[in-house]
């Protein structure tokens, strides 16, 4: 650990916001140059570089842009700020943990992880609902609360107070959190929505009978002692409630004064529902027109709900990606700070990156980081999201649709199979770990490998085995479920109609407007390489594992040893209840892929409730199916071990490195089994030979009887290091 402080820098081949840099940008021509400065390295870094989820939210602010299209009456959604539209006629939508989409599926996947409960048993509407109106407003109502407690302390104190400034302060900053929509009409339709419905709706009947219809009341004593309600004296149900003037007219003020200097149009209409909101105590009164606000509210509702289903449409694929950036976090669950992991983001599409006259760029920087005796900035693993899969087949082309089915769409913008090919042709000289997954969807999802399997994953597979760089390719599935298709409906509420005896929401099922999400997924890839560059750190591992050795970092971890897989478990909750006997012998027949597993399994009694990990093999093939990850990141690591310590692969310090001495790099490693993250084991050793006339050094590694050659050319410069 000493000269090779980490070993799990991970590079997400990825575009998360077009408006940011991205790789190819910062690091621009190439021509008669060999190597990036160090400050240019360093201004990779400063951009694409994070070290937690919060950071990667800061530093790429994912956004949706939103604007409205009059002839359509429609609010449009675009990932890419549209061009040709004037700044003040587009809206950034941030998507960060602010966003009540974000919100709502960190909820579900916190909630889920702390049942532990298959996706079959768990209730996914009782979270869903968290994007309704309703929903919305109780997250303004707690900003409500706070400012009206700030406020209040805010008054009792004399000017200059040091408490007062403090608590200005603490008002500045809620104001912000309020006003920040004022002009985003759309973040204004759930108060409205709840405004209408609060007013028209208090004091009316909300029971399926007369006989049960709400008629507020007051706790009185008869002329005989006996207990009972009479009803209040009525007000008129149009009255609007405003804010109570003795207490709570400054606040008034303030947001009537706020909003007007922060709006570009203001209207009386928003502002007084701005107050409303903030400072709904009543005051004072004025008339409603019943039929007009009836109508408004169904008009809102309708739009609303349109707007949404829209916005879910466009920002999924975008969600699905930050999902993923915190699930690669999320799995280093260690409190003692060791190696952490980090991400290296390029933020450009996969397609674009390996264009031929892109690709001497994604060259220079590997070069830069990857072949140096500073390994700082050395890229370990990579990740490759969402590989396409062909259909698989079997549909029918009907002449004339008799009923509704699914709409046809256009193919997902993911990326191809010859574009991860040409990649890992780009990583293997720099020996980048590629963990990839298939597109998103129900066809990669546990349920569809307990009832399909893994065959249609090998033959898409087929095409990058037994090349020189598959063992540098990992692919990773099932993909993680966190809304099922099936079970991503959202009510967002009913129409409000206007009877003889008043208002009410009608019950009549075409009422009820509802959303589809369609499924909302995780790449596995993201959990693989997450859970990989969270084992290569010894704090990590000393928290599940007794006899760990500080020194060293979980190269040679081997996670499908043992228990080892139920030690080092994901973060993610179980989805299924198993794969069948006859899935697992084609798994194990096989040996194919990283594979996670939704098993029933406990560990010294206590049930594990999160998925494991099944398998953990790259391309690479072998006698019996393909070779484990682990041997391919131990040969790096010795190769770059060898290459530090011998000064570029000198002929003396080769021998020196492998000689019995106690104090070679060999025999301290040898002294050093029985940790688990020893780098050899029992069952593995290591030896060379030197051919003098090539000066070639072919390097045997043994682990647990299978031998992999690693092969040096003896320079005094540095030189290119091959596995073979």
């Amino acid at each position: 650990m000493e000269i090779i402080q980490q070993t799990n820098r991970t590079m997400l081949f990825e575009e998360i916001n077009p408006e940011k840099l991205d790789l190819l940008t910062i690091v621009g021509e190439t021509m008669g140059t060999g190597s990036l400065s160090d400050e240019k390295i360093k201004e990779v870094n400063q951009h694409l570089l994070v070290r937690s989820f919060e950071e990667f939210l800061e530093k790429f602010t994912p956004a949706v842009y939103s604007f409205y299209n009059a002839s359509t009456q429609k609010v449009m959604y675009t990932l890419k700020k549209p061009e040709g539209i004037a700044e003040d006629c587009i809206s950034e939508i941030r998507i960060d943990q602010n966003n009540d989409f974000l919100k709502m599926l960190f909820t579900l996947i916190d909630t889920k992880r702390s049942q532990g409960i298959p996706n079959v048993d768990f209730k996914f509407e009782n979270l869903l609902d968290m994007i309704s109106p309703r929903k919305v407003m109780d997250d303004i109502r707690q900003v409500r609360k706070e400012i009206n407690y700030y406020y209040t302390e805010y008054e009792k104190l004399e000017d200059g107070d040091p408490r007062k400034l403090d608590l200005g302060d603490k008002l500045n900053a809620k104001f912000e959190e309020a006003s920040r929509n004022y002009n985003n009409v759309m973040a204004m339709l759930p108060l409205a929505i709840d405004d209408i419905k609060t007013r028209l709706l208090l004091g009316e009947s909300q029971m399926e009978s007369k006989d049960d219809s709400l008629q507020i009341g007051m706790l009185t004593i008869g002329d005989s002692g006996e207990l009972k309600i009479i009803e209040a004296p009525k007000t008129e149900i149009t009255d609007l409630a405003l804010v109570n003037e003795d207490t709570h007219t400054g606040l008034v003020s303030v947001f009537e004064e706020d909003y007007e200097a922060i709006t570009d149009n203001p209207t009386t209409y928003v502002k007084d529902l701005v107050v409303r909101t903030f400072c709904p105590l009543p005051v004072t009164h004025q008339e409603i027109n019943i039929e007009q606000e009836v109508q408004n509210y169904n008009t809102y509702l309708e739009f609303y709900r349109s707007a949404k289903d829209d916005f879910v449409k466009t920002v999924k694929p975008l969600v699905e990606k930050i999902l993923g950036v915190k699930m690669f976090f999320d799995q280093y669950t260690t409190k003692n700070r060791g190696m952490k992991p980090s991400l290296l983001v390029t933020n450009c599409k996969l397609d674009q990156l390996v264009k031929s006259n892109n690709i001497p760029r994604l060259e220079m920087y590997l070069n830069s980081v990857n072949s140096k005796n500073d390994f700082t900035d050395t890229v370990w693993f990579g990740i490759v999201p969402s590989i396409q899969m062909e259909s698989t087949g079997g549909n029918v082309q009907v002449r004339r649709a008799r009923f509704k089915g699914n709409a046809s769409t256009d193919v997902k913008d993911g990326n191809t199979l010859e574009s991860l090919t040409m990649l890992l042709e780009v990583v293997k000289p720099y020996r980048v770990q590629l963990f990839f997954n298939f597109e998103n969807g129900e066809n990669t999802t546990f349920n569809s490998v307990a009832t399909t399997g893994i065959e249609r994953f090998i033959d898409k597979c087929e095409v990058m085995a037994r090349k020189s760089y598959s063992e540098f390719a990992i692919p990773c599935l099932p993909n993680f479920t966190i809304i099922p298709k099936d079970k991503s409906g959202v009510v967002i509420d009913s129409k409000m109609t206007k009877t003889e005896e008043g208002v009410q929401l009608s019950k009549e099922k075409e009422d009820i407007l509802k959303l589809w999400i369609e499924g909302v997924y995780v790449g596995a890839a993201y959990v693989a390489a997450g859970l990989i560059a969270a084992c290569q750190c010894p704090e990590y591992l000393r928290e599940a594992f007794k006899k760990v050795k500080k020194e060293y970092p979980g190269v040679r971890f081997d996670i499908e040893a043992g228990e080892n897989s139920l030690r080092a478990v994901t973060t993610m909750a179980k989805e299924i209840s198993g794969f069948t006997n006859t899935i697992k012998d084609s798994i194990n027949r096989n040996n194919f892929g990283f594979i996670f597993s939704s098993e029933n399994a406990q560990l010294q009694g206590v049930k594990i409730n999160r998925i494991t990990v099944y398998k953990a093999r790259s391309l690479a093939a072998t006698e019996d199916g393909y070779d484990s990850i682990y041997k391919t990141l131990v040969s790096t690591y010795i190769e770059r071990m060898l290459r530090f310590q011998t000064g570029d692969f000198k002929h003396d310090n080769i021998v020196k490195f492998f000689s019995n001495n106690p104090s070679s790099q060999k025999s301290r490693w040898l002294g050093d089994k029985g940790y688990v993250n020893s780098i050899i084991q029992d069952g593995d050793d290591i030896s060379y030979t030197i051919d003098e006339e090539t000066n070639v050094c072919q390097i045997d590694l043994v682990f647990n009887g299978n031998v992999k050659n690693l092969e040096v050319t003896i320079h005094k410069a540095t030189s290119a290091a091959k596995v073979v």
